[in-house]
Formats: C-alpha cells, sequence, structure tokens
C-alpha cells in the first residue's frame, strides 16, 4: 500500500511538474508573439510563388531605383502592394534626371511628401489600363486629382505625350514603362 500511494505521489509531482514547464513555455511563446513586428504591411510578405506585384517589379529595376526611392519617401509602398488593381506610369531614373537640377532631391525631403504623394498619384489609375484597350483621346481620372490624356500615332501608346515603352503585368495590376515624369496640371 505504502508502495502504491508513493507511487500516485511522485506521478502526480511529476504530472504537476509537466503541467507548470508547459504553462511558462505557453507564456513565453504568448510574449515573444506579442512583440511580433506588427508594422509590416503587405510589401513584407515573401512570396516566391506567385507574380510579384508593382512594387516588386520596380524595386528589382535597375532603370526604376529613383522611382521606388520616391515611393518610400511618399509612403506609397504599401498602397501599391496592396491587391488592386492599379496601373502605374512609371518614370524611368532617366525621366527624373530630365527634370530641373535638384528637383528630385528636394521632393524626397519629409516636408515635401505631399507634393510627392501629388505626383506620385497623378501617375497612378485605380484599374488595368491595357494598351490595346486606350482609345485616341481618352482621358482618366488619376489618383490624386487631374487627367491624363491618351493619344495614338501608328503603332504607338502615349500619356501626356509620353510614350509607352514597355508594359509588364503584375500581380495587383499593370505597369506602363514612360520616359518622362507627368506633372499635375
Amino acid at each position: 500500500m505504502k508502495k502504491t500511494i508513493s507511487f500516485l505521489v511522485l506521478t502526480s509531482l511529476f504530472f504537476l511538474g509537466s503541467c507548470k514547464e508547459n504553462n511558462e513555455a505557453t507564456q513565453e511563446t504568448t510574449t515573444t508573439e506579442t512583440s511580433t513586428d506588427l508594422s509590416v504591411g503587405q510589401e513584407g510578405v515573401q512570396d516566391d510563388a506567385s507574380n510579384p506585384n508593382i512594387v516588386q517589379v520596380a524595386s528589382g529595376s535597375k532603370d526604376h531605383s529613383t522611382l521606388v526611392a520616391a515611393l518610400k519617401a511618399a509612403g506609397l509602398v504599401t498602397s501599391l502592394s496592396n491587391a488592386g488593381p492599379f496601373t502605374v506610369f512609371a518614370p524611368t531614373n532617366a525621366a527624373f534626371d530630365k527634370l530641373p537640377a535638384g528637383t528630385v532631391d528636394d521632393l524626397l525631403k519629409p516636408e515635401k511628401k505631399g507634393d510627392l504623394e501629388n505626383i506620385l498619384g497623378y501617375h497612378t489609375y485605380v484599374g488595368v489600363l491595357k494598351t490595346e484597350y486606350m482609345q485616341d483621346g481618352q482621358d482618366f481620372d488619376m489618383v490624386y486629382g487631374g487627367k491624363v490624356k491618351i493619344t495614338k500615332k501608328d503603332d504607338k501608346t502615349f500619356v501626356n505625350g509620353s510614350e509607352i515603352v514597355a508594359t509588364i503585368e503584375t500581380s495587383n495590376g499593370i505597369i506602363h514603362v514612360i520616359n518622362d515624369v507627368l506633372l499635375p496640371k
């Protein structure tokens, strides 16, 4: 009988000890999960199986590093990483170089964030605009106000007079590469 009682006491102590360790591990896991950085938005999602989104494509292009820097400075990376669909008329680095000296550096300053948002919003349309469906003379309302005008000449398509030199479909829309920065009027 003493052996049975001793066995039950030892088993109970072992069981209680296991529960306490498990509870501490659960609390530790909960604490760790709570301290996870939740500020990472859609742009932080790692997905090598799906097609890249607009920001991922632009980030991977050596010709669009100025545009990506501008998107970051304006706080628009998360917006253009979301589901969309969006159409972005994406100026190349050479397009930004055409602006008067110091313009880009000035726009990247925190106090110019609103101006930068307006300019980049003027390059963004909510929806997908494929060149084959664009018609000569069409106007499209852009995200931050203003309209862009589409013109067609021969087999070429232009937005506000800037030729669309390449088109890239993405998971959340379409990018039309242009060689000019579109400025709201």
